[in-house]
């Protein structure tokens, strides 16, 4: 009962690790993903490194690295590619990836600063926001819908007084009426401020013409409409709920010298403080009393970062002395505490330089992946060209073991790019590459030690089994060491050498899982066949390979050890019984 043991665990063992790999196949099916993300450096496409600037050479803050990410993030994704990705690397520098966009388009849209400026509301509308795509969270302020009154900054707290917005109707505030008379001929928007920019009051006072009507009529949230400050502009909030025909810029985002969130003194509710500069102060002094004049929506100023509305605060009265105060309407802590920063760091929060511009082409990346796969191919042909010449006979659990390894790894490469973005990249291959070697080191251990407990006078079965204790704590003692080092690497390099380690530290723990839950159980199992078990000639057991002799061998096998064959039994009493009955 005690020998049948081993045999009943390792079989309910393979069959477990069985059902684990369904499942995985399964999720993969559930998912509908079969194959695995690519890095750009095998698909193609551009990726640029930016490193971050500071006037003292140290590193910035990482707030300001993540809120520089979350803009260029956002003006990645209007370009409406796929998979685009801007992560921070390092202490100080951020990398932005795109496929199939060519290193010109992508250099223009992340190496110039954002756009943050003020803009009298001319007209707004709601609209329903698309249910089949979801926008993409930049992280920004959630815009308010023009309920929020600034205030001014002098010693009494702002009042929080609110403007109230009516949400039944589709349509808020007029929208100015189409003439009746035939279309004048539609001219080109200009693309460049005039050379001589109007005055402040012939921006506050910018009348919409016929064309401005149309086409905000039309406009659909995600269209395309240029961004010039001395004309109007069209655009949505972020959460693409309300649209707004602007005016001409009125204040640019540069005269915001400080912004910062918090419950005023007196009040319960929480505002987003602005400061601005000398000439911000009166210009903004100028347009709130113009604003303030007129009636909604009117009155209403908006926040545009990138041509999107972060807020649209209305006004009441005039505010001087360079403060003001947003309050009232959506404003919550964790609004105000976005707002706050967008507005505050509203053009990049860090000087960025381009540091490395990296353009791969489609045909290229394909050429990359192809030698890739080769090389691991022939790697892989190697480690069994090379079990099948030494250890014979079971090289069959090297080839399954690999088979299963390069299962699993597939499995879990496809649903790792799925579940967190990973990207398969050619360092990453390379990595899948030294696993091979990895995994045949733990061959090499488990196969040894078995090799030396039968020449020490085991039988096959106890050899399996201690063979197996002993090389268990050194195949855990490498894996893990390749493992700290693979999570060391992770966290210090940048760039696609994560993809190398990242692929290295999963293979690695594959194999430690592999080597326990699939070799040792199957190895088990054909040390109870007759091959194996009696260690016939090509099992890689038999006694010439070895280097033992065939009888001690097969004993050991056996479980016994070779005894002389007993003597015929001595026959003295009975020779002396008969001589006695002679005498008699």
């Amino acid at each position: 009962m005690a020998t049948s043991n081993p045999t009943q665990s390792a079989s309910r063992t393979l069959i477990g690790f069985g059902v684990v790999v369904a499942m995985l196949f399964g999720l993969m099916a559930l998912t509908g993903t079969w194959v695995p993300r690519l890095g750009l450096d095998l698909r193609g496409g551009t990726t640029i490194t930016l490193t971050a600037r500071t006037s003292d050479g140290t590193s910035p803050p990482r707030e300001n690295l993540e809120m520089a990410r979350t803009i260029i993030q956002q003006r990645v994704d209007s370009l409406g590619v796929g998979e685009a990705s801007v992560t921070v690397q390092g202490n100080d520098q951020i990398e932005v990836a795109a496929p199939n966009v060519s290193s010109d388009e992508l250099v223009a849209l992340v190496g110039t600063t954002a756009r943050l400026n003020f803009r009298p509301v001319i007209a707004a509308q709601d609209v329903t926001p698309p249910v089949t795509t979801p926008t993409p969270s930049t992280g920004d302020a959630t815009p308010s819908t023009g309920d929020a009154t600034p205030s001014t900054g002098d010693a009494t707290p702002s009042t929080g007084e609110t403007t109230p917005t009516p949400t039944s109707t589709p349509q808020r505030g007029p929208v100015p009426a189409l003439p009746t008379e035939p279309p004048a001929p539609r001219t080109p928007r200009p693309t460049v401020p005039a050379a001589e920019p109007p005055s402040l009051e012939e921006r506050l006072n910018y009348e919409p013409t016929e064309q401005d009507v149309e086409d905000f009529l039309a406009f659909q949230c995600g269209d395309e409409f240029p961004d010039v400050s001395d004309q109007p502009l069209i655009a949505c909030n972020e959460e693409r709920t309300a649209k707004y025909l602007l005016g001409p810029v009125v204040l640019s985002g540069e005269r915001v010298t400080d912004a910062s969130a918090g419950i005023p003194q007196g009040q319960l509710s929480w505002a987003v403080s602005l400061s601005f500069d000398s000439q911000g102060t009166q210009e903004f002094s100028d347009a709130t009393a113009a604003l303030a004049a007129k009636q909604s929506p009117q009155n209403q100023f908006a926040i545009v970062l990138d041509r999107q509305v972060v807020s649209a605060p209305s006004v009441s009265e005039r505010i001087a002395g360079g403060q003001a105060s947003i309050s009232g309407g959506s404003i919550n802590e964790t609004t105000a505490r976005s707002l706050a920063a967008t507005l505050r760091y509203g053009a990049l929060p860090v000087d960025l330089e381009i540091s490395s511009v990296d353009t791969v082409s489609p045909t290229l990346g394909g050429n990359q992946m192809t030698a890739g796969i080769v090389a691991g191919i022939i790697g892989l042909g190697l480690v069994v060209a090379y079990s099948v010449i030494y250890y014979r006979g079971l090289s069959v659990v090297v080839v399954g073991s690999l088979m299963a390894a390069a299962v699993v790894t597939y499995g879990v490469i496809v649903l790792l790019g799925s579940a967190v973005g990973f990207a398969l990249n050619l360092p990453g291959i390379a990595g899948v590459i030294v696993a091979i070697g990895v995994t045949a080191d733990s061959f090499v251990i488990y196969f040894e030690r078995i090799r030396d407990e039968i020449r020490e006078g085991h039988s096959l079965r106890h050899a399996i089994q201690s063979g197996w204790r002993k090389a268990r704590g050194t195949i855990m003692m490498a894996d893990g060491v390749q493992l700290l080092a693979a999570v060391v690497l992770y966290f210090l390099a940048i760039g696609s050498v994560k993809g190398f380690a990242f692929t290295v530290g999963v293979t690695t723990a594959i194999d430690l899982l592999l080597v326990i839950f699939f070799t040792h159980p199957l190895m088990t199992l054909l040390g109870q066949t007759k091959f194996y078990g009696e260690g016939r000639k090509g099992s890689g057991l038999d006694p010439e390979h070895l280097g033992v002799s065939r009888e001690s061998l097969l004993g050991r096998l056996a479980g016994t050890r070779r005894r002389t064959r007993p003597g015929p039994k001595p026959t003295g009493g009975t020779k002396h019984a008969v001589g006695t009955q002679e005498a008699k």
